[in-house]
């Protein structure tokens, strides 16, 4: 974790630099250069019933929740005005029956616009509307078969269950957010002041699943897959590190 959080700084330390240049040179976003690196946490129930349901037709138990996000976003701030974009990953969840395994992995990219309706210097307290686009990645892995050859050339054309399964989804972001600023000392580079804090914050709201793909395996699509929508509500929680570049 501790490397985590010293490569997002190191980010944030970056991309101040740059603004701090383009700033210099009159070409900064009006003027301004401000932002916040972070690690977020969300927690947003994925329904695996119909998923599970086929799983449990074919002989492998159901799969635990894949409900917990880890995301890396940025937030890029200019007066009232806040975008947050993001990467993140749900933790793997398996279940296995007799050599056979499904592991379930979501994916997803994030972009939030958002506008501070508060007035504190030190808190920030706005409601954002956000896309979102994610994929489910289900992988079957037959250890079975996969491990009953030992020959290599027979194993090239081994027939195994194992197979990479994915389906794609976009939704519609609709919430609020509260950062919480514990200032840092400022720190004076040549004609540049930037103003450190760590936020501290939580997002809430509702995600829309707007549409959905059919799962596909190596580009082909497939009938009769899950389709259940994941409309949910979602919760957030995030700490990082925040700056404020003036000149």
């Amino acid at each position: 974790m501790k490397k985590l959080f010293y490569t997002i700084c190191m980010g944030a330390a970056l991309f101040s630099a740059d603004r701090a240049a383009a700033q210099s040179s009159g070409k900064g976003w009006m003027g301004s250069a401000a932002g916040t690196a972070q690690i977020q946490v969300t927690y947003r129930n994925t329904n695996l019933d119909q998923l599970n349901g086929v799983l449990n037709r074919n002989g492998i138990p159901s799969l635990g929740g894949n409900d917990v996000w880890l995301n890396l976003s940025m937030n890029h701030i200019h007066n009232k005005f806040i975008m947050e974009d993001g990467l993140g990953f749900t933790p793997t969840s398996t279940a296995e029956n007799n050599g056979l395994k499904a592991k379930l992995n979501q994916y997803q990219a994030y972009l939030r616009a958002g506008y501070d309706i508060g007035n504190s210097p030190v808190a920030r307290f706005f409601p954002f509307v956000g896309v979102n686009f994610s994929a489910a990645m289900l992988r079957l892995q037959d250890d079975r078969r996969m491990n009953a050859v030992n020959d290599f050339s027979q194993e090239l054309l081994n027939s195994t269950s194992s197979k990479n399964l994915y389906q794609g989804n976009f939704g519609v972001e609709l919430g609020m957010g509260f950062d919480y600023l514990i200032k840092m000392k400022p720190k004076s580079v040549d004609c540049f002041t930037i103003q450190r804090s760590i936020p501290i914050g939580v997002r809430g709201g509702y995600y829309i699943n707007a549409a959905r793909s059919d799962w596909h395996v190596d580009g082909h699509s497939l009938d009769n897959g899950p389709d259940k929508n994941q409309s949910a509500v979602f919760l957030s929680v995030n700490i990082g590190l925040g700056y404020a570049i003036s000149k």
